[in-house]
């Protein structure tokens, strides 16, 4: 099996992307499938995607350009955007689009209502994290009561790495790390479903069998098989969320070690010795048996800084990029709060919204696009302190995603936290693990083997530090000084979106 390759891709916000390598973690081929619209926000707070096109449709697009006849693979493993909420029928085909992650903050009455009903402590316990817009009960509990024609013809549920390997192979399974994140649904401490609440909140809907991130649960069928152009029978891996595909192929496996990732979001991953329950924080089961994670993750990143670019009539990056360059750090007393679509960690405030203070005449584009690149990096800030202040601090921190190529940004986040970051040799992202999970699962190669390497390391700037923590002690006061008026203007922002859409409530 020495020559075989192993296919991994990852089901993103804003694209899929696969890759096909060797036993040894050599990049054989890539290929990408954008999506930047795919995500639909019909009203305030509603993020959603349609599943059928873009995640199943993108896998096919991505397998049938990256599996030839003579290119022969060993295993699948797909990861994919999560915890999402996709119902469908007893065969796989979407009874709605699909409720996304964190960033969909939709069910906050029901949020309220199954922590009264379980207990905030309890659910602290018994799940290792509190009840957020990240988790999958209260998603489910908002379908029950406003969708009930839907919530009777669902038959199943997924997320987006689930939904691939259930096409791929017709196993309905969900992997630990991924359900331990669909709160309150996964009893962390026992590492299997809360049966009891479960079957509360989820009613007729069956559990899917649990499996971990890198298990074999099936082969692939012939009919998807006859859609992909992979060989039936070749191995399906469960898959996981995003990233911890992406944390564990960039060999963040160290207690201590955690994974900062680039994306249309910013997510946090870090290692754990065991669990360690935080209500600001999510703590979860990892990707490999037995393993545990704590986790964090911010509402906008990426997508803030393609405003930006959108904003000023499409300016290209490397522009905007060069612009923000030379403003010097503080950008002229331009403080951004980046809250454009609420905030998770670790306020969990749906109604937070976006601030620019300090706007003058004299401020441009490289300005504000700078600012934006601080803005961000405050909030990676005040959740890294954060997550020092657990029985695992922080000891070494790896940068990855797409925000790691340009250079400033990184340093900016360093010149900000004080922290150096190292970022690996490999950058196809998520499916680069989702490919050696692949390699392990078949035995390729070893179940300890890491692939990842340094390239490069970013050092923290001294002489930026002071002015640096002059305005992160001004971000810290302006998000409670403008609270208020946020939620207010967020009160007119949903009702103009109702009044959009007929007046529904």
């Amino acid at each position: 099996m020495s020559g075989e390759l192993v296919l991994g891709i990852d089901i993103g916000t804003g694209s899929t992307k696969g890759v096909l390598a060797r036993p040894d973690g050599t990049v054989v081929a890539t290929a990408v499938r954008e999506h930047p619209d795919a995500m639909v926000m019909p009203r305030p707070d509603h993020a959603e995607m349609d599943a059928e096109a873009v995640w199943w449709g993108d896998v096919v697009a991505v397998c049938r350009e990256l599996v030839t006849p003579d290119r022969a693979v060993a295993a699948v493993c797909v990861s994919g955007l999560g915890p999402c909420l996709l119902l469908t029928d007893a065969d796989g085909a979407p009874v709605r689009p699909a409720i996304l992650y964190g960033i969909d903050g939709r069910a906050t009455a029901e949020i309220a209502e199954q922590t009264e009903r379980f207990g905030a402590d309890a659910v602290l316990e018994r799940c290792g994290t509190a009840l957020t817009t990240q988790a999958v009960g209260p998603k489910a509990a908002w379908v029950r009561r406003h969708e009930p024609d839907v919530w009777s013809r669902a038959e199943r549920w997924f997320s987006a790495g689930s939904f691939a390997a259930f096409r791929l192979c017709g196993e309905y399974v969900l992997d630990h790390h991924t359900a331990s994140q669909s709160v309150p649904l996964y009893d962390l401490g026992e590492s299997g479903w809360a049966q009891d609440w479960y079957a509360e909140v989820m009613g007729h809907l069956p559990a899917p069998r649990l499996a971990w991130a890198g298990e074999v649960v099936g082969g692939v069928t012939p009919s998807a098989s006859a859609e992909t152009g992979l060989a039936a029978g070749t191995p399906v891996c469960a898959g996981t969320v995003d990233a911890w595909a992406e944390a564990y192929g960039a060999g963040v496996r160290a207690t201590g070690d955690l994974m900062l990732m680039y994306g249309s979001t910013m997510f946090f991953v870090q290692e754990l010795a065991g669990p360690a329950p935080h209500p600001q924080l999510w703590n979860t089961r990892g990707v490999r048996p037995g393993t545990t994670s704590l986790a964090a993750g911010m509402s906008t990143s990426g997508s803030l800084t393609a405003w930006v670019r959108d904003l000023t009539g499409g300016t290209p990056f490397e522009t905007l990029v060069a612009e923000a360059a030379a403003v010097p750090p503080g950008s002229d007393g331009l403080l951004l709060l980046p809250y454009f679509a609420g905030e998770r960690t670790p306020i969990f405030d749906t109604d937070a919204r976006g601030v620019v203070a300090g706007l003058t005449l004299r401020h441009r584009r490289g300005h504000l696009y700078r600012a934006a690149y601080e803005g961000i990096a405050f909030g990676i800030r005040q959740i890294l302190e954060l997550l020092d202040t657990e029985a695992d601090p922080v000891r070494r921190l790896v940068a990855v995603g797409g925000g790691t190529r340009g250079g400033l940004w990184t340093q900016v986040v360093s010149d900000v936290t004080g922290r150096h970051q190292d970022v690996p040799a490999q950058t196809v992202g998520a499916s680069y693990g989702d490919a050696l999970l692949a390699a392990q699962a078949v035995g390729l190669v070893a179940a300890e083997a890491d692939w990842a390497s340094v390239a490069t390391t970013v050092e923290p700037q001294a002489a930026h530090a002071e002015v640096y923590d002059e305005l992160y002690a001004a971000y810290l006061a302006l998000y409670p000084a403008t609270r208020d008026v946020a939620h207010l203007l967020a009160g007119l922002q949903q009702r103009g979106a109702g009044a959009a859409v007929g007046g529904r409530p």
